[in-house]
């Protein structure tokens, strides 16, 4: 889902990041009011959810792969607006040091995985939980949102991907980003993930949320808005546990093969065949847009094992989320002081 460089045209990438401006400014002001101090480093934890899920690539209908993303789970523990600014940064890193996502698409992409995704989630969640909290009905309302919210972002980069045809060609006609129209785009990317996709997000939140619950159920942004008191506070060895043991196992996401439908390099776009039909050329703005050289690309690092360099970039940006929500949370704490 992570919408590469040149796919969208300056113009739509312009609007998209425009539009994340005000949700990203809201999203600070109401997390900086919602959330106690102490629990802004802890969204370094749930923004390293979202990162390693992103990384356990698994193969779709048709040949493609995709992933989790981990969005709902955040709002889940911390807030919808937590989630779109711990997912916001998680994208960043990504494109940044790993090149998953395009520099230039990163407003496109937030836009979709982290304002779409988080808030729609939480949303249906809130709808189908009601006022009860047993657990079963919890994590089965977790497990709906995470799937409808993954698929409605789905959805926002299937059309985004789909407009670009009808609004950018060249003299000839031939189209200058993604060449694929709303009537291929769609079913494209919605087939997929409403057939695996979401079901591995639905699964993988309801599960890590079901943690959650038993391990620290203070960490659950419901009782963080009722002001419960803290006296359910337990350890939080199980979830950094978790998020030891998926470091260790992310280069399961090795194994799916193939890549992600829309995210084909300028190199191989003009070969693939979608509808029975070669696309035979490469539109011009994947061929002469712009890129950015990054430190690891594909989460690779020239020499060094694939394995182990997806090991080692799990560890990294792990590491940096961690640090970012730290350094974050005192820059808080220090305009709290001074309010």
């Amino acid at each position: 889902m992570h919408i590469p460089e040149n796919y969208l045209s300056p113009v739509s990438c312009t609007v998209l990041g425009a539009a994340m401006i005000p949700v990203w400014v809201h999203a600070v002001k109401k997390t900086n009011e919602e959330l106690p101090g102490e629990k802004i480093p802890l969204l370094g934890a749930g923004a390293a959810f979202s990162f390693l899920a992103m990384m356990f690539n698994v193969p779709l209908v048709g040949g493609s792969t995709g992933h989790a993303v981990g969005g709902t789970l955040i709002a889940l523990l911390f807030g919808p607006n937590a989630a779109c600014l711990a997912v916001s940064v998680a994208l960043l890193l990504q494109a940044l040091i790993f090149g998953d996502g395009g520099v230039l698409a990163f407003g496109a992409n937030c836009f979709n995985m982290a304002f779409v995704l988080p808030y729609v989630g939480w949303g249906v969640y809130r709808l189908l939980k009601g006022k009860g909290d047993g657990t079963v009905r919890s994590c089965a309302a977790a497990a709906i949102g995470s799937y409808v919210g993954l698929n409605a972002a789905a959805l926002c980069c299937a059309v985004e991907f789909g407009l670009q045809p009808m609004l950018f060609r060249d003299a000839v006609g031939n189209a200058l980003y993604c060449p694929y129209d709303l009537s291929v785009a769609i079913p494209a990317m919605m087939i997929p993930h409403l057939a695996v996709a979401g079901v591995v997000e639905a699964v993988f939140t309801a599960a890590v949320y079901a943690l959650v619950r038993r391990t620290s159920p203070d960490l659950r942004y419901e009782r963080i808005l009722s002001g419960a008191p803290e006296g359910g506070k337990r350890s939080r060895l199980p979830i950094f546990a978790l998020i030891a043991a998926l470091i260790a196992a992310c280069p399961l996401g090795l194994l799916a093969t193939g890549t992600a439908w829309g995210e084909w390099g300028a190199e191989e776009i003009a070969e693939i065949v979608v509808g029975g039909k070669t696309l035979g050329y490469t539109p011009a703005g994947l061929e002469k847009g712009w890129s950015l050289a990054v430190p690891m690309p594909d989460y690779a690092l020239e020499g060094v094992n694939e394995a182990l360099a997806y090991v080692l970039s799990a560890v990294i940006g792990v590491a940096l989320l961690v640090i970012l929500f730290k350094l974050l949370s005192l820059v808080m704490k220090g305009r709290r002081k001074n309010t």
